[in-house]
């Protein structure tokens, strides 16, 4: 038993939802600093008011995507949380930039953030769920395109309803301006219709059905792994355990020794949080305790060889993202244009320019997104994600060389190209080597391999661009370039045939 084959315009249905998805992402990455400065939040206090993003994102999706496997309704497995995840963000959505105070907006920014990550995390697994493998890359690289489409025009929604409707960018101490506020208006009701969309036009297998695919799937390219030696899982997720509480207490002494930036502890006490939970269910694991707690805590020891594989591909590769948006601004003013004066002309100019060329990036990924499935077809979604890479490494460390606007425009076409494969290839690859019965929680834990680089580039990046690079933030892009490539060439390791770890046991 297969799945059946769906059409061009089935595949756009149940990805439609991720244009409102990103309207909401666009909205909150392009405007909530504005409006926590706007608020009386001081420049160095708004990365420790953004922690919200990277941290609800590694509570949520894990969690969402482990109930998500388990939920059936009259509305399917995975819409319930689009169409939850979906009114709540659109209501977080008209409550952000009306917030009285900084704490509120603090606030709506934690509750916008898990909504959104509510609705998302379950539309990767929906593609999981519902496509063949041979369409999986095709569904992946429609996401793709919503997102880049959704990038776009909700990133420029507040620069539309100035200069074309001629509603006021500007406000009185501690508003915020009008512009911001019809976009956010505007981006609460494209994200509940574009979800609903999803959730009206879409359907879903039924349990027995997806049970007899998993079934048929075995058969046909996989063989079932051997039973994992219980006790002695239990005693690795300990050892394990235990090793991560060790290195994150003496990280965390010497960054307090050290004197080293505070951001640091997050990394490094989570690394001791995480710990102390393996260790806590190999205790009650070995009491014969089986719940839900328990198996999503194991699940992580046991992610399957491919996953583990991909994480480093991952890691590298939102490295290098990671290095882009917070450095790309600096490095273009003062590398490119020859000034780090933020009260002249040309400085603002310079900026401005860069949300040009994230803008263009983000379209050139609209424009390639269905190119990538072709290509991958000719060759393979391992070759296809190194080509868009290094294109995409390329274009950062090319930065350096670059003297023009001209110059810059082409170079964010290459990131553009890695950008369309990143939200694509990778999960792809990945859906291949994972059970049905644990696609969304399995999804969710991937996630993880997004956050981490963003912890590690936020204050890694900081401490190099500081001591080694003498303050030119321009060589964090060269990294980042560097990581992009090194990226591409661990997507070759990649082990996407391995047998699928179907046991059970917790």
């Amino acid at each position: 038993m297969r799945k059946r084959t769906l059409s061009f315009w089935e595949i756009w249905n149940m990805s439609f939802g991720f244009l409102g998805i990103q309207f909401g992402f666009a909205l909150q990455n392009a405007n909530t600093s504005r409006i926590f400065e706007t608020l009386g939040a001081k420049v160095e206090d708004i990365p420790i008011l953004w922690i919200a993003a990277p941290v609800t994102g590694l509570v949520i999706q894990p969690i969402i995507g482990y109930f998500s496997d388990r939920t059936w309704t009259k509305l399917g497995r995975r819409r319930p949380y689009f169409l939850a995840g979906a009114i709540l963000s659109s209501i977080a959505l008209f409550i952000m930039p009306n917030s009285p105070t900084l704490w509120v907006a603090a606030g709506t920014l934690w509750m916008m953030d898990a909504s959104i990550n509510i609705s998302m995390e379950p539309f990767r697994a929906f593609v999981g769920d519902n496509l063949p493998d041979r369409q999986r890359t095709l569904g992946f690289a429609m996401q793709s395109f919503f997102i880049g489409i959704g990038a776009v025009v909700g990133s420029l929604l507040p620069y539309m309803f100035t200069n074309w409707f001629g509603i006021s960018n500007t406000a009185p101490q501690g508003v915020i301006p009008e512009s911001v506020k019809w976009s956010f208006y505007v981006g609460g009701v494209v994200f509940f219709c574009a979800v609903l969309w999803t959730v009206i036009r879409s359907k879903e297998y039924s349990p027995e059905e997806l049970k007899a695919f998993d079934e048929a799937s075995k058969k046909e390219k996989v063989e079932r792994a051997e039973v994992v030696d219980k006790s002695k899982n239990i005693r690795n997720q300990f050892i394990t355990g235990l090793g991560m509480s060790i290195v994150g207490l003496i990280v965390s002494f010497l960054i307090f020794e050290n004197g080293l930036t505070k951001e640091l502890y997050i990394l490094f006490i989570g690394l001791v949080i995480a710990g102390v939970l393996f260790m806590l269910v190999s205790f009650l694991r070995k009491k014969q305790v089986r719940n839900g707690f328990t198996i999503i805590i194991t699940d992580m020891l046991n992610m399957p060889t491919a996953m583990k594989q991909l994480a480093w591909v991952q890691f590298f590769s939102w490295f290098a993202l990671f290095s882009m948006w917070i450095y790309t601004t600096p490095a273009v003013t003062g590398h490119v244009f020859g000034t780090n004066d933020t009260t002249s002309e040309l400085y603002n100019d310079a900026a401005d320019w860069v949300t040009v060329m994230f803008t263009v990036y983000n379209g050139v990924a609209a424009a390639v997104a269905f190119l990538l499935p072709v290509l991958a077809r000719r060759t393979s979604n391992k070759v296809t994600h190194l080509l868009a890479l290094t294109v995409g490494g390329i274009g950062l460390i090319s930065i350096y060389f670059l003297s023009d606007k001209t110059g810059l425009l082409l170079a964010m076409i290459g990131v553009g190209v890695a950008w369309a494969s990143i939200l694509s290839i990778p999960y792809a690859m990945l859906s291949g080597a994972l059970p049905s019965a644990k696609m969304g929680y399995y999804m969710g834990v991937f996630n993880f391999f997004i956050v981490i680089p963003q912890i590690v580039a936020a204050t890694i990046l900081g401490f190099l661009v500081k001591e080694l690079f003498n303050g030119e933030p321009v060589y964090a892009l060269i990294v980042g370039g560097f990581s992009m490539i090194l990226s591409g060439l661990l997507t070759l390791r990649v082990k996407t045939n391995k047998r699928i770890n179907i046991d059970e046991q917790s």
